[in-house]
């Protein structure tokens, strides 16, 4: 069966770039993007690995920790990081799993074998500090992800984590969010003393907290 949200993100032991791990240890309380990638000095994962490494200080911020994957080997990563340097600017600064093996791809479902058995499709899995999944994604190997999206979306994450909110369609961060069903108008009450805008009685928009 596939790894499904709410799922707890199977642990392993891995040989990185920046060192031998064992996930959850690494994970230690933070939130965590892993995401994969098909192969070694191909075009699309070399765009996506640079673009990635520009906005780690945005992961950084919202203390979440990035690892990629690939199915090539550990002394393959080095010359493909100096390859992206070179041609989109910024190194990979952030560990890149090496699994030959396909271990950790066989873990997480990242082999879709109707589109290829040996290589990894596009996987996004965001992990939350309780060491369960909270979005996957994934892409087909030729079509390259939005990490912008993976922002926005773990900024959604965070907020209706702390707030007992919801995000609505396009939502993105200092928009009004909505009320989640479960909180009764009384709950909300406390929750949000500065009112809100019923539009339904299962539709309550509220603005976003914090964000004033």
């Amino acid at each position: 069966m596939a790894l499904q949200i709410g799922d707890i993100a199977p642990d392993f032991e891995a040989q990185t770039t920046q060192g031998p791990i064992r996930f959850h240890e690494w994970i230690e309380g933070s939130w965590a993007v892993l995401f994969s990638h098909p192969k070694n000095f191909t075009p699309v994962c070399t765009t996506e690995l640079g673009y990635t490494a520009r906005l780690k200080p945005e992961f950084d911020a919202r203390g979440v920790k990035v690892i990629g994957l690939s199915v090539d080997t550990l002394d393959n990563h080095e010359p493909w990081s100096r390859d992206i340097e070179e041609t989109q600017g910024y190194a990979p600064n952030f560990p890149l799993i090496a699994d030959s093996g396909r271990t950790i791809a066989g873990l997480y479902g990242m082999i879709h074998p109707n589109a290829s058995d040996t290589l990894t499709v596009r996987s996004v899995f965001v992990i939350g500090p309780d060491k369960k999944v909270k979005l996957t994604l994934n892409y087909p190997a030729s079509t390259g992800r939005n990490f912008d999206e993976v922002l926005r979306v773990i900024d959604s994450l965070q907020l209706t984590a702390r707030h007992g909110v919801a995000t609505p369609v396009n939502w993105k961060p200092g928009e009004d969010v909505i009320i989640v069903p479960s909180i009764s108008d009384e709950a909300a009450k406390e929750k949000f003393p500065d009112g809100w805008t019923t539009l339904k009685p299962y539709l309550r928009v509220v603005p976003q907290p914090g964000s004033r």
